[in-house]
């Protein structure tokens, strides 16, 4: 039995005692300390029960059908996302009119999707600059056979 569930049925006795709103709350109070419900969930049930309630659980909710998060929405969304992989959240959400939210789900949870952004990114070389290190890098080797002491001093590094 939950919580909640033990406190309404306590409700329900102290009314059947014949005692107040205001004194049930306050047993509560003696008896939880820091988990009693709210005083105005308490007067609530207090009051459910004055007007005949019998029972102690909660009611049951109306459930509203996600209308952006079906099966046919999501086949949707994996086949633009297959066939243009740099399709962004607020372009999928446009072009099938559901929000930004209900594509972020159903790319995340849905079809188990995460945007990956390439931080560095290989930079692309000229044909010349390509024959420009490949000669760099063959006279390096010829200097490497013919003299010991020059690969010692060399310093390496980058910009950073």
């Amino acid at each position: 039995m939950s919580e909640n569930t033990e406190q309404r049925v306590c409700i329900k006795f102290c009314h059947k005692l014949g005692k107040t709103a205001t004194e049930t709350y306050q047993i509560l109070l003696l008896a939880y300390g820091d988990e009693t419900m709210s005083r105005a969930r308490v007067f609530e049930w207090f009051k459910r029960f004055k007007e005949g309630r019998t029972t102690v659980e909660s009611d049951e909710r109306e459930k509203h059908p996600s209308t952006s998060r079906n099966e046919e929405i999501i086949q949707k969304i994996r086949t633009a996302t297959r066939g243009n992989r740099h399709l962004t959240i607020m372009e999928l959400g446009n072009e099938f009119q559901i929000s930004f939210g209900s594509v972020q789900t159903i790319l995340m949870t849905n079809l188990d999707m995460r945007r990956v952004a390439a931080k560095f990114v290989p930079k692309l070389l000229s044909d010349e600059q390509k024959e420009n290190r490949k000669q760099i890098a063959t006279d390096l080797l010829e200097c490497s056979k013919s003299d010991d002491f020059f690969f010692k001093s060399i310093m390496t590094g980058d910009e950073t």
